[in-house]
């Protein structure tokens, strides 16, 4: 099974940016989709982003559309969410998972697709 790991959190101010990564290690998941999902304080985790093994093909929640944007590198085993123009809404640890499934022409948005999980990095917007 893949073991994900996410980098990349920390504090920033309303406005600002921050990079997170998604980094695989034990296999490859160059053939898995890949989501970004995030629990805030107190709330139920969601999903935020996903992309599909190719690259081709994305989902955004609309909440950060035209935010953040997810991209991936298969040869360096990482996908990453460029989120700008943050919010202090959009505090939440965000958590990586890759689809169970291979090679899936677009990306799923349901946690139940997906069977690894990184432990999560925190991200704190402040105003």
């Amino acid at each position: 099974q893949v073991q994900l790991v996410e980098s990349g959190g920390g504090p920033v101010q309303a406005g600002g940016s921050l990079r997170l990564s998604c980094t695989a290690s034990g296999r490859t998941f160059s053939t898995n989709a890949i989501g970004w999902f995030r629990r805030a304080p107190g709330k139920e985790r969601e999903f935020v982003a996903a992309i599909s093994w190719s690259g081709t093909s994305t989902n955004y929640t609309d909440s950060v559309k035209g935010r953040f944007t997810i991209s991936r590198d298969n040869a360096k085993n990482t996908v990453y969410l460029q989120m700008d123009t943050l919010k202090p809404e959009d505090t939440a640890v965000y958590y990586c998972a890759a689809d169970q499934r291979a090679r899936m022409k677009y990306p799923p948005i349901r946690p139940s697709d997906f069977g690894s999980w990184g432990q999560g990095t925190l991200v704190t917007v402040s105003s």
